[in-house]
């Protein structure tokens, strides 16, 4: 198991076996053999047995008399668990999980914000423009572009003071995360700052109308970069195939 800084075996051996039931490598219904995982992984029973019980909080395992453990169907599963929304979206996320965050953004975030814009205190503005200063500061960093972004939704729903929307950011994090790191990671990608800037002054002025309009032009930007990524994506994997196929054979 490869090591990594700042998780001990056991975080390690969590995060492992999470990423693989979550990729499909282990289908529902799959028994499951702790002493391969022991194996595998390079680390002691205990280990295994407490990143186990650990999977099994969060929904992906269970475990019987006789029958041992088993991977449980999707429809047990914490979906949103913020381990799990980061497992699923950190490899190579589905259209299908990335539309299902497109549509909880669109629900969550433009109530946010209008909520944001009738109850925003100095300290909710002020947070608000140190992440936007981060995001002009990041330039062509693409992962400090990603942090200033997020901490700039995370305060948008903190400026709401609902504490039940504010728990949301585990599913707007996950989702700006995935989007982000793909789009700034390709380097192909419209300035969201005018709009971020717009949605500042709108929750500033205590307008909700206009902060809803903002966040919605947010979300459709986000949706233009997406598509925008995957069509150069497409082209480049068309062009390759074209480069891989051999010659047609010539006609005696």
């Amino acid at each position: 198991m490869v090591s990594k800084p700042g998780r001990g075996l056991h975080g390690q051996a969590v995060e492992e076996l999470g990423r693989r039931i979550m990729r499909g490598d282990y289908p529902p219904g799959t028994v499951v053999d702790p002493a391969k995982f022991q194996t595998e992984l390079g680390v002691s029973q205990t280990v295994v047995r407490e990143a186990l019980r650990v999977l099994a909080a969060k929904g992906l395992l269970e475990s019987r008399q006789k029958r041992g453990t088993t991977i449980r169907p999707r429809a047990d599963w914490n979906l949103l668990d913020s381990d799990l929304l980061r497992w699923q979206g950190s490899s190579a996320p589905t259209d299908g999980f990335l539309g299902d965050l497109a549509e909880v953004r669109a629900i969550v975030e433009p109530a946010g914000a209008r909520l944001a814009a009738s109850r925003r205190t100095p300290s909710d503005l002020e947070t608000l423009r140190q992440a936007l200063d981060a995001m002009a500061a990041a330039g062509t960093d693409a992962d400090a572009m990603v942090e200033a972004d997020l901490a700039f939704h995370r305060a948008l729903l903190d400026a709401a003071h609902n504490e039940l929307l504010s728990r949301m950011e585990v599913v707007i994090e996950a989702g700006l995360r995935v989007r982000d790191r793909i789009v700034h990671g390709a380097r192909h990608f419209a300035d969201s700052i005018p709009v971020h800037q717009e949605l500042l002054d709108a929750v500033e002025a205590g307008d909700p109308d206009a902060a809803v309009a903002a966040v919605e032009s947010l979300l459709a930007q986000a949706t233009d970069d997406l598509a925008a990524v995957q069509a150069r994506k497409d082209k480049e994997d068309r062009a390759a195939d074209v480069a891989t196929d051999p010659p047609p054979k010539e006609t005696p």
